[in-house]
This record gives C-alpha cells, structure tokens and sequence, in this order.
C-alpha cells in the first residue's frame, strides 16, 4: 500500500493592479478569477469522487495556504467538507459534491447510494503560502527582466537566485522539509507497505496552495535540491500527485500519471443491473 499525497493548484488570481499580464503575488491576498473558479469546478468534476484521483473518504489531512484564492479552490473541488468542517467564513457558494456515488454487494446484487464526503481536518497554515517575493511582490517576469537589467544583473532564476527582500532557496526548502517530515511521521509511516485493506483510516493528504511552492514541495518531496530548479509544470488549477515507489517510504516519488478509474462505479452498477436481468428471466 503506497498512501498518495495531492497537490492542487489554486485557479487563475485576479490582477492585482489593473489589467494585463500575470504578476508575482505572494503576500497579495487576492481572489480568484471567474475563469479560475470555472477551471476548478471542472478539475472538480473531473478528478474527485469514488474510484478517481481524490476519493474524499481517502483523504486523513488538508494543508491549504492561508491566501483566499487557495482556500477557495478547496471550496469549489467538490469534497464534501462538513457542516463546520472548514474552518473560515466561505468566500462563496461552495460547490456541490463530487463524492458521486457507492455500490455495496447484498445478495449477489449491486446497490448504488450516495458517496461518503471528507472528514479531513482542514489545516489553514502558513506551510504552504506561497513564496514570498519581496521586492518583486505584484511585479511581471518582464518588469523584472527590466530592473535587473538596468541594475547591470544577470536573468533572473528563482530558484537559484530566491526573491531579493523576500525567501530564499534555503528558506523555501527549510519550510518544506518540515511539512513533509510531518506527513510523513503523522499520516504515511504507519500505513504505507500495509497489505490492501488492513489500514482502516484514511492516509491520504491534499495540498491546496500555488505555483511555486507547490513545484518546490514536488522536488523536495523526491529531495531533489530546488536551487537547481525542479523543471516541473503546474497549471493554475492543476493536480500533482506524489507517492512511494516499491511501498517504501525511503523511496519517494512523483506519480507521472495513473489509469483512469471514473466508470468504475458506473460499471459495477451495470454489472449488477444485467445481474439482475438475468435473474428475473431464469
């Protein structure tokens, strides 16, 4: 048993100031975009529910940036969170679930009912904000490609160079590493290598935070050093996930990709439904 470990992108956030191309905002507290919101009930729609990615009922921990536009994408995944159980006023409507359906075998036949939601607990925490871009905090790539040149500096690379006035590439990867220590110790040592099924708690854990540091908790999760940039690529809205590779916890890896699981319910109840057919006619 290998425990999964998500990484959700928050959307697209709004300019900050005026319209125009996307800015380095960290400390901004800024909301997500129309078309962000959209991007988010579709990867919702998409990747949660039983038999796919985030199976809300898998899920023992939510970390989520303190940012409102990251504590808004977990508000439009479609979780299932309880009544309470998210722990700061909504920043809207939330989304409907996307727990979708179970199947439960009684007497050779199949019945469908509703999904579980999460019973996470919801952790706001400053783990996993984004990464403090001081002096070129609500900047563009391009204005600051300006000043460095002006300023007689060479291009600039966050992962190497870190952000002048705000974190550097060791900063990132002290925060880091403490959070993945803490995964690993509070929610994946006991479970992982377990045999299928004699772990009765849920392990998995969802991050909801941004792009850079989710990129950056993806290369440390592997401790690869992040000041020789991970070369890795998270859309806004985007899902990552991480695992272990043969069941060790010393050997952690990046999921490039699994099978694709969304008919599985679906098919269970076909299943049973021609089950049944075949039985009224015997």
């Amino acid at each position: 048993m290998a425990p999964f470990l998500v990484t959700s992108s928050s959307g697209l956030p709004a300019v900050p100031v005026g319209e125009g191309p996307c800015r380095h905002t960290g400390t901004s507290d800024i909301p997500l975009t129309p078309n962000g919101e959209k991007r988010i009930l579709a990867t919702g729609r998409a990747l949660v529910g039983e038999g796919r990615l985030i199976i809300p009922r898998n899920l023992a921990h939510i970390y989520v940036s303190p940012r409102k536009r990251a504590q808004r994408t977990l508000e439009l995944l479609g979780l299932g969170c309880k009544p309470g159980g998210i722990p700061w006023q909504a920043h809207g409507e939330l989304a409907a679930t996307n727990c979708g359906e179970k199947t439960t075998e009684k007497g050779g036949s199949v019945e469908a009912g509703h999904a579980e939601g999460t019973e996470a607990v919801v952790e706001v925490t400053e783990a996993v904000r984004e990464w403090d871009y001081g002096e070129y905090e609500g900047v563009t790539s391009k204005e600051i490609a300006e000043r460095r040149r002006e300023a007689g500096e060479g291009q600039w690379d966050i992962w190497r160079d870190g952000c002048p006035g705000g974190e550097s590439p060791a900063q990132i990867t002290a925060r880091l590493d403490a959070l993945i220590a803490d995964i690993r110790s509070r929610f994946h040592s006991h479970a992982i290598g377990k045999p299928k099924g004699s772990v009765k708690e849920p392990y998995d854990v969802l991050v909801v935070a941004h792009g850079h540091i989710l990129r950056a908790f993806a290369g440390r999760w592997i401790a690869k050093n992040i000041a020789d940039n991970p070369s890795l690529i998270l859309d806004a809205g985007g899902v990552g996930t991480l695992s272990y590779e043969h069941h060790s916890l010393d050997e952690p890896a990046i999921l490039l990709g699994g099978a694709f699981m969304s008919d599985v319910v679906e098919s269970a109840k076909e299943e049973g439904e021609k089950d049944g057919e075949g039985k009224a006619g015997s």
